[in-house]
């Protein structure tokens, strides 16, 4: 029971510092990991060796080689480019550039990392309002929300999918036919949503011939480099399609397309390691450490014998509260640490006998959606926030909290209707 109380109090400390944020989240978290393991070795329930091995390699390397491709299209002007493309097939258009802008953060989020994603293309879209004189909150905000909720669709989209994928064993086509369509009716009630929100800014009246002399190919500097990353990340894509014939991990596929793109492009492997964002990947070992100290210590079990002692409700309420309480806590913390803490609870569910395949997609779609509500429920709304500072708009907690909580609402009770009609016909 000692070190139960222990560990849950670092954990809760961690959290209460992250939440804080005035300790960088990889500080903070490494901070919590080290004390985590001085604990569970002076107490004899957590070595160094542990410590490790609760690392998810097949997650961490994932990342980093999706990082890479991100990487080699970074310098191209790939992504600038798409964003100039939607100012200019708008004709300035409010709602069809908020439309545009928003659809190409979700789909290129449903493959790549969207933090990245956001950096890029954020500051082309406050370019663009400058020029057409609209205020840049409305399509920011838009495009981290859609950015997030693409994430939600593929395996490889979002970090809290990757973690679960590990875990479940669910592959690439799993999420295409189990999260993707539940996704794809979401953002299109999301966008109606968020149109009436920002009714206000987008009736703004613009000069329809202010884009004429935007020029979008000028942004591209190397043509060549982006076909060859296209091509490799399609290459990829079909892999993870793929996987279980070609009896491989995605991790593995992931890898190869990393190496092949790096070889392809004669990539200088030094500059593009430093573009990788290893303070994230740290920040997921770290919480790795942390949660597999709680689960070392038997909190983990005690929690899933709570869980266990109301399984006897229906299974579609069981999901239903799974899905709302991760959507809550993802936008008090982060979706991740979130993620990584349920994942060992819903094994232990499993271990003792009970049907989790309902589970794993509860935690999908809570963590997925949950991340919109408050400015610090994911990484993409902090970037997007800072990235606001440089304009006269800057988007602010309460300015986020307000439109992001009625955008979760929304996404989770259309989310919540999806996964009881699915549990309720045809099953998961």
């Amino acid at each position: 029971m000692t070190a139960i109380l222990v560990t849950s109090t670092i954990v809760l400390i961690t959290m209460i510092v992250l939440l804080w944020g005035k300790l960088h989240n990889t500080v903070a978290a490494v901070l919590g990991a080290l004390l985590m393991v001085v604990v569970g070795i002076r107490l004899g329930f957590f070595s160094e060796e542990q410590a490790f091995a609760t690392i998810d390699l097949f997650t961490i390397s994932l990342l980093i080689s999706m990082m890479i491709l991100v990487a080699l299209l970074e310098p191209t002007g790939f992504f600038q480019y798409l964003a100039l493309m939607a100012g200019r097939i708008s004709k300035g258009k409010p709602v069809v550039l908020l439309v545009l802008l928003s659809l190409i953060c979700s789909i290129v989020s449903m493959f790549l990392a969207n933090i990245t994603t956001i950096i890029l293309i954020a500051p082309v879209t406050i370019l663009i309002c400058e020029i057409l004189g609209l205020e840049s909150r409305p399509f920011l905000f838009s495009e981290a929300v859609f950015s997030n909720l693409g994430g939600v669709a593929t395996m490889i989209g979002d970090p809290p999918n990757i973690i679960i994928a590990s875990a479940s064993g669910f592959n690439f086509n799993d999420f295409l036919t189990h999260a993707l369509p539940i996704v794809v009716l979401v953002c299109i009630l999301s966008f109606f949503f968020i149109r009436h929100l920002f009714r206000k800014e987008l009736s703004t009246p613009v000069d329809s011939q202010a884009m004429v002399s935007v020029k979008p190919l000028e942004v591209i500097k190397d043509k060549r480099t982006i076909t060859k990353v296209l091509v490799v990340l399609m290459t990829a894509i079909i892999g993870f399609a793929l996987q279980s014939a070609l009896n491989v991990s995605p991790a593995f596929i992931a890898i190869v397309a990393a190496v092949v793109a790096v070889i392809w492009v004669s990539a200088d492997i030094k500059m593009t390691l430093k573009q990788i964002d290893w303070d994230v990947l740290i920040f997921f070992a770290a919480l790795f450490v942390l949660v597999g100290g709680l689960e070392a210590s038997g909190a983990l079990h005690e929690l899933a014998g709570f869980f266990l002692g109301i399984q006897n409700l229906p299974p579609v309420v069981f999901g239903l509260i799974l899905l709302w309480l991760v959507a809550i806590l993802s936008g008090i913390i982060d979706n991740i640490p979130i993620t990584i803490a349920m994942v060992p609870i819903i094994l232990e569910l499993d271990a003792a006998g009970m049907h989790v395949d309902p589970l794993w997609w509860a935690l999908v779609f809570g963590a997925g959606f949950g991340a919109n509500g408050t400015l610090i429920g994911a990484t993409t709304n902090i970037v997007i926030a800072s990235i606001s500072e440089k304009t006269d708009t800057p988007i602010t907690p309460r300015y986020w909290n307000k439109r992001g909580i009625p955008v979760t609402i929304v996404s989770c009770l259309v989310a919540s209707v999806l996964y009881t009609l699915v549990s309720l016909t045809i099953g998961w």
